[in-house]
């Protein structure tokens, strides 16, 4: 490639993006404070690029905290399967998959503890001893698991090693046994139930809060060195148990949380080894239909992204750059329907000249500020495959 022409490719290769345009000569009665941050319209967002302005501003870390030999313990809500299952296979140490003989319950059922109640419950018993009267916890069979002294060492192990906790909370439904007020990983058992005894309620953002804090505390107790990253579900309530329709209580469910994760962040300050990934956002405020037909399982395409994106971000050591990161956004884009469906082929067998025939032919959005900043990103796209 001549030299000139290898100047051309990576102009085309520089990110283009749309500034909101609101700030420049806009409305200037009401004092605006120190920091204004504007929603982007859609013609920005599709820029891979807008995602670090409108997205991860104000959560990233100040330097990468993983590399190959941090030992990692993720669990939670089932994104935290997403997030462990893909750095495991990118031979990271995760430490609750490196053993998949172990009975610690946050490796057999990692990804089925959903509130902050359970996954706090977790914590206190591995380092505290703390012993729960009755039967909380059951698997996806209704099977009881029991405080066994075994499960509760290996468990402790496990957090005895950890550097770095990331902790996925997915709902504020919650079941409780109301003479002790101590929640359940899920409902009760049909043949438990007893109506007198085992009662529903919405858990309130003061209480998440407070799990938060005391999970950080017990985590800054034991293992004082450890980082937490807490990520908010993108998975919706498959049904809610209020007299509410599923769409409006998913609404309170999802906001409760990420007031009480944003309010314990707040309590902690920058300083106290506690992080926020935004995964809930970037699904449902990035992607324009980012959901399978079942309107609960994210489509693949979108997770990948999402998870190229952390582990670029959190990983020292990470072989993915902009490019890896520019070509997963699109397949996203594709998937969630924000570019045709036509393109799935083309960026699955990597043909150029598929794709340059493609620019030239095909009109991608019906609205102009849309379609131009999509071609711009296909664009980059094209000159990364040609360089």
């Amino acid at each position: 490639m001549a030299p000139g022409e290898e100047a051309a490719v990576e102009q085309s290769r520089k990110p283009k993006i749309k500034r909101h345009g609101r700030g420049k000569g806009g409305h200037r009665t009401w004092f605006r404070g120190k920091h204004t941050n504007f929603n982007p319209d859609i013609a920005t967002l599709s820029s891979p690029e807008a995602i670090s302005e409108y997205v991860l501003k104000g959560w990233l870390p100040a330097a990468p905290a993983i590399d190959h030999n941090t030992r990692i313990t993720a669990f939670g809500s089932c994104f935290a399967e997403n997030i462990s299952a893909w750095l495991f296979k990118r031979n990271f140490n995760v430490l609750n998959k490196s053993d998949p003989a172990s009975t610690a319950y946050v490796v057999r059922m990692g990804e089925g503890m959903v509130n902050t109640f359970v996954i706090r419950q977790q914590f206190e018993w591995a380092w505290e001893n703390k012993v729960f009267k009755e039967p909380l916890w059951h698997g996806y069979n209704a099977e009881e698991y029991a405080y066994d002294e075994q499960v509760r060492l290996e468990t402790k192990a496990i957090f005895d090693t950890t550097d770095v906790f990331i902790l996925t909370f997915g709902l504020s439904e919650v079941w409780y046994d109301e003479p002790t007020g101590n929640v359940f990983w899920r409902t009760v058992p049909r043949n438990r139930y007893d109506p007198k005894r085992h009662k529903f309620r919405v858990s309130t953002v003061e209480e998440n809060r407070a799990n938060i804090l005391a999970i950080h505390e017990l985590i800054r107790k034991h293992r004082p060195d450890a980082k937490t990253i807490m990520t908010l579900s993108p998975i919706p309530l498959i049904a809610t148990f209020r007299n509410a329709g599923c769409l409006t209580a998913n609404s309170v469910s999802k906001a409760t949380l990420r007031v009480a994760i944003d309010q314990a962040m707040s309590d902690v300050g920058a300083d106290g080894g506690l992080f926020y990934w935004p995964s809930y956002e970037l699904v449902t405020d990035v992607f324009h239909l980012p959901y399978k037909p079942d309107r609960r399982h994210v489509c693949g395409e979108v997770i990948e992204y999402i998870l190229k994106l952390f582990e670029a971000t959190w990983c020292s050591d990470s072989q993915i750059d902009g490019d890896d990161l520019l070509e997963a956004f699109v397949k996203a884009q594709i998937a969630a329907r924000s570019l045709p469906a036509d393109l799935e082929l083309i960026l699955d067998k990597r043909r150029p000249w598929r794709l340059r025939e493609f620019l030239a032919e095909q009109r991608i959005s019906g609205d102009p500020a849309v379609a131009e900043a999509q071609r711009s990103t296909l664009e980059r796209l094209l000159a990364v495959w040609r360089s």
